[in-house]
């Protein structure tokens, strides 16, 4: 599981001139899901951005988490995030996870960030998204399960 995560001070996502999810100050998370993540691997990322510290505190370090300043999330699932680019000039798609498997572990993954009390608005998995974002900061984070679950 892939997530890029970008500080906004306002964002939205439509499908088809359709507003499908705003916020305001908070984080677009952009989710991607590989073939092989499983519900524990979407718990445990779900778990670690909700307390991942990216928000200014009263002296301007980072030191708050997302439910500190009462933010909210904007969650917008991308499977191009797993895209292979090692060979040739087309990406390859394989290593993301097929839409059978994608979408329960995508509502897991909001229903998770839910319950610990975050808002959450979401895109529409599938569809040709427009996603408008002011990346406060800008301010971007990678993470990756592979590499930031220890």
């Amino acid at each position: 599981m892939r997530l890029v995560i970008q500080r906004v001070s306002r964002a939205s996502v439509r499908a088809d001139d359709e507003l499908l999810g705003e916020i305001g100050r908070g984080a677009v998370v952009l989710t991607g899901i590989a073939s092989g993540d499983t519900g524990e691997v979407v718990d445990r990322l779900a778990d670690k951005l909700v307390g991942l510290r990216y928000f200014a505190d009263p002296e301007g370090r980072t030191n708050l988490d997302i439910t500190a300043v009462e933010g909210e999330l904007l969650v917008v699932s991308q499977f191009t995030l797993h895209a292979d680019l090692a060979r040739g000039r087309r990406p390859g798609l394989t290593a993301a996870a097929s839409p059978e498997v994608a979408v329960p572990l995508i509502d897991r993954f909001v229903a998770r960030l839910r319950a610990a009390a975050v808002p959450v608005a979401t895109g529409r998995f599938g569809a040709e998204m427009d996603v408008e974002l002011v990346n406060a900061g800008p301010f971007t984070l990678v993470l990756d399960s592979d590499r930031d679950l220890a």
